[in-house]
Protein backbone atom coordinates (compact mmCIF):
# COMPACT_ATOMS: atom_id res chain seq x y z
CA UNK A 1 0.00 0.00 0.00
CA UNK A 2 1.49 3.39 -1.05
CA UNK A 3 1.73 6.04 1.87
CA UNK A 4 0.18 9.37 1.75
CA UNK A 5 2.49 12.04 1.16
CA UNK A 6 0.34 15.05 0.83
CA UNK A 7 -3.50 15.31 1.89
CA UNK A 8 -5.53 18.07 1.52
CA UNK A 9 -9.03 19.50 0.58
CA UNK A 10 -10.27 21.49 -2.41
CA UNK A 11 -13.35 22.26 -3.71
CA UNK A 12 -14.76 22.67 -7.75
CA UNK A 13 -14.92 26.01 -9.09
CA UNK A 14 -17.98 27.33 -11.11
CA UNK A 15 -16.65 25.81 -14.18
CA UNK A 16 -16.77 22.33 -12.31
CA UNK A 17 -12.42 22.38 -12.57
CA UNK A 18 -10.27 21.09 -9.24
CA UNK A 19 -7.13 23.18 -8.89
CA UNK A 20 -3.88 20.64 -7.92
CA UNK A 21 -1.39 22.56 -5.58
CA UNK A 22 2.31 22.49 -6.37
CA UNK A 23 1.22 20.22 -9.33
CA UNK A 24 4.68 18.85 -10.75
CA UNK A 25 2.85 17.36 -14.63
CA UNK A 26 0.64 19.15 -17.15
CA UNK A 27 -1.00 16.27 -17.84
CA UNK A 28 -3.50 13.59 -15.63
CA UNK A 29 -4.61 10.36 -16.69
CA UNK A 30 -8.03 9.91 -14.76
CA UNK A 31 -9.84 7.13 -13.32
CA UNK A 32 -12.72 6.91 -12.00
CA UNK A 33 -13.74 4.03 -9.47
CA UNK A 34 -17.11 2.38 -8.47
CA UNK A 35 -16.56 3.54 -4.86
CA UNK A 36 -16.06 7.45 -6.77
CA UNK A 37 -12.39 7.33 -5.57
CA UNK A 38 -10.66 9.56 -8.42
CA UNK A 39 -7.07 8.53 -9.24
CA UNK A 40 -4.84 10.57 -10.73
CA UNK A 41 -1.60 9.40 -12.97
CA UNK A 42 0.76 11.57 -13.85
CA UNK A 43 1.46 11.79 -17.77
CA UNK A 44 4.38 13.36 -20.19
CA UNK A 45 3.11 13.76 -23.43
CA UNK A 46 6.43 14.19 -25.69
CA UNK A 47 6.68 15.10 -29.53
CA UNK A 48 8.40 12.79 -32.25
CA UNK A 49 12.08 14.72 -32.33
CA UNK A 50 12.26 13.04 -35.82
CA UNK A 51 10.91 11.14 -38.74
CA UNK A 52 11.51 7.57 -38.70
CA UNK A 53 13.91 5.28 -40.16
CA UNK A 54 11.16 3.44 -41.87
CA UNK A 55 8.44 7.00 -42.55
CA UNK A 56 12.18 8.10 -44.59
CA UNK A 57 11.89 4.88 -46.67
CA UNK A 58 8.73 4.98 -47.58
CA UNK A 59 9.16 8.22 -48.46
CA UNK A 60 11.93 7.84 -50.64
CA UNK A 61 10.42 4.86 -52.57
CA UNK A 62 6.87 6.73 -53.43
CA UNK A 63 9.22 9.72 -54.81
CA UNK A 64 11.38 7.45 -56.66
CA UNK A 65 8.04 5.57 -58.40
CA UNK A 66 6.65 8.93 -59.26
CA UNK A 67 9.77 9.96 -60.96
CA UNK A 68 9.65 6.46 -62.81
CA UNK A 69 5.99 7.37 -63.99
CA UNK A 70 5.04 4.08 -61.16
CA UNK A 71 1.66 6.34 -60.29
CA UNK A 72 -2.01 5.14 -60.27
CA UNK A 73 -4.50 7.11 -62.35
CA UNK A 74 -5.99 10.67 -61.36
CA UNK A 75 -9.16 9.76 -59.32
CA UNK A 76 -12.25 11.09 -60.73
CA UNK A 77 -12.90 14.10 -58.41
CA UNK A 78 -16.21 15.07 -61.00
CA UNK A 79 -19.04 13.93 -59.10
CA UNK A 80 -17.91 16.43 -56.00
CA UNK A 81 -17.93 19.30 -58.04
CA UNK A 82 -21.17 21.73 -57.88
Amino acid sequence: MSTVVREYDAKIDSKKRLTLRGAKYDYYHVSVLQDQRIILEPRILTVPEEISENTLKMMDSAVKNMKNGKVSQTPDLSEFKE
